[in-house]
């Protein structure tokens, strides 16, 4: 994942025995905050999460780095998951930084490694020794909440002969003494200890001191709850993906009827095929955050801001010589708003196909089967999907638009996203033609978060959901062109469409 917009800044040698002995630091902290139980830690018995007892923490543990900022807050927590990846696999996806932000591309819009600083102590896989100085960028799947920009070493150390650590910790003040942050990294990472049969337990700490100015009103008390950017939201994901590589190992996609001439294959999809509509599937969840969130990390240009709740967000963008995009100039319309209903009721609305026709105001209210489906994580409802579109006022039999869909929930997000295609061209793709890697994809969907009420309260059976929607469209074949005032109107009021059609299928008009 490139790094386009963060200022990397210039390691010094002077600063490199300052780095090693903050390494060592802030390795030690992690290790008792991971191990350590009351009165560091207590458990909140409403919710069983863990919370930090900030005055034992200042007492008990060093302060070798600066007191927090003054207006700061503390977003700390621990959680613990058992995975079914090995210690090896875990540690080289947190090491390897392509790997790393490509697995949390939900989380980081954005990394890179500065420079290696210490190479492996022993054979290169097991990473132990290495430091390494990262800059990397944290996005929710909303425009209304400002990303996390950071710059921090990672170090990997062997603890004891089946546990390893990797601690991440700020660099800020070694790097850029003068630069003021709104976010800064105590240590943080994870406790790795191998268990037998290919399993690992991991214990997944974040400490971070954070400036919440820019945040919105209507996510204010998600972020501020430090459910967005927690422990267990990274813990999960990493259980997620290690479920969808468990998963893919088995025969577990099919296909269905599918009326017309033109057909998708009537038989099971093969190996190839499944990494093949995954692979696709990747491409569209980056591509939408992109467009969704407010990173740094890609050439959006805002057309307009649309800072408020309920208002939409137009940014645009060029193309020119990218492959994986029509050649042209694509308009991106978001906007974020609060539902009075649970996460899984809005995410099970939306990836049904059956209800589609309520909502999808392109589809012409005509019927949107599956015809493919592939498993991919915690059950059958997170999956990718291959869609057909029969529009209700044409021949259904001559419809060749498809749709691949990816419908992903877990404990702290859910995403339906979709993405247009033409039947030839997938039928190409399926068939070990067309790279998937170029065909066009302009993804559009939703981001499903909790409204934090819910998190406050230690309740999972009560509270609303912050719904993003988020529509990519090809506008004009010409890069860098004007889009004119009707444009910019039918994109809003699609938008408006789609909301409001959402809110009264939802029976919640008053949202």
């Amino acid at each position: 994942m490139p790094m386009m917009s963060i200022r990397a800044p210039t390691l010094k040698d002077a600063n490199k025995p300052k780095i090693f002995q903050l390494a060592v630091a802030a390795m030690e902290e992690l290790v008792r905050m991971a191990e350590m139980g009351e009165p560091l830690w207590t458990r909140n018995y409403l919710d069983g999460t863990t919370v930090l007892n900030e005055n034992e923490y200042i007492q008990t543990l060093p302060r070798w780095i600066r007191p927090k900022p003054v207006g700061f807050q503390r977003e700390a927590s621990r959680e613990t998951v058992v995975v079914l990846m090995n210690r090896v696999n875990i540690i080289e996806i947190l090491m390897d930084v392509n790997q790393w932000s490509a697995v949390f591309s939900s989380i980081v819009s954005q990394a890179m490694t500065l420079e290696l600083l210490s190479r492996s102590k022993g054979e290169a896989r097991t990473y132990n020794g290495v430091l390494q100085v990262m800059s990397a960028e944290f996005q929710v799947p909303s425009p209304l909440v400002p990303t996390r920009q950071s710059h921090y070493l990672r170090y990997c150390k062997q603890l004891v002969e089946d546990t390893w650590a990797v601690v991440d910790v700020s660099l800020d003040n070694i790097l850029q003494p003068n630069r003021a942050v709104r976010c800064r990294r105590r240590p943080s990472g994870c406790l790795i200890q191998e268990m037998p049969n290919g399993y690992s337990k991991v214990t997944w700490v974040e400490n971070v001191e954070v400036d919440y100015r820019g945040v919105h009103d209507l996510y204010m008390q998600l972020v501020s709850s430090g459910y967005v950017f927690g422990a267990k939201r990274w813990v999960v994901t990493l259980d997620r993906h290690c479920l969808r590589l468990a998963r893919n190992m088995t025969t577990n996609s099919h296909t269905g009827d599918v009326r017309g001439n033109i057909t998708i294959k009537l038989r099971l999809l093969y190996d190839e095929e499944r990494k093949r509509m995954l692979k696709m599937a990747d491409r569209m969840m980056i591509s939408f955050l992109a467009g969704v969130s407010a990173n740094t990390a890609h050439t959006w240009k805002t057309v307009l801001s649309g800072t408020g709740a309920d208002g939409v967000r137009l940014m645009t963008r060029d193309s020119v010589d990218d492959p994986t995009r029509p050649p042209g100039l694509v308009l991106c319309a978001t906007t974020s708003f609060r539902l009075p209903v649970l996460p899984i009721r809005v995410f099970d609305f939306l990836r049904d196909d059956t209800t589609r026709n309520q909502w999808d105001v392109l589809s012409n209210e005509g019927v949107v089967p599956e015809i493919a489906h592939i498993a991919n994580g915690w059950s059958t409802s997170n999956c990718v999907s291959l869609l057909r579109v029969l529009d209700s006022t044409e021949n259904s039999s001559q419809g060749n638009m498809l749709l691949v869909q990816e419908s992903r929930s877990d404990p702290t997000a859910a995403f339906v996203i979709y993405a247009p295609v033409d039947i030839v061209a997938m039928n190409e793709i399926l068939n070990g033609g067309e790279c998937p890697d170029y065909l066009t994809l302009l993804p559009s969907g939703f981001a499903i978060l909790p409204d934090g009420t819910a998190v406050h309260r230690g309740s999972t059976a009560s509270g609303g959901s912050l719904l993003t929607v988020s529509f990519q469209i090809f506008v004009d074949l010409v890069p860098n062109a004007r889009v004119s005032l009707e444009i910019i109107a039918t994109i809003i009021n699609l938008v408006a469409c789609t909301v409001e059609k959402i809110k009264a299928s939802l029976s919640c008009e008053d949202a």
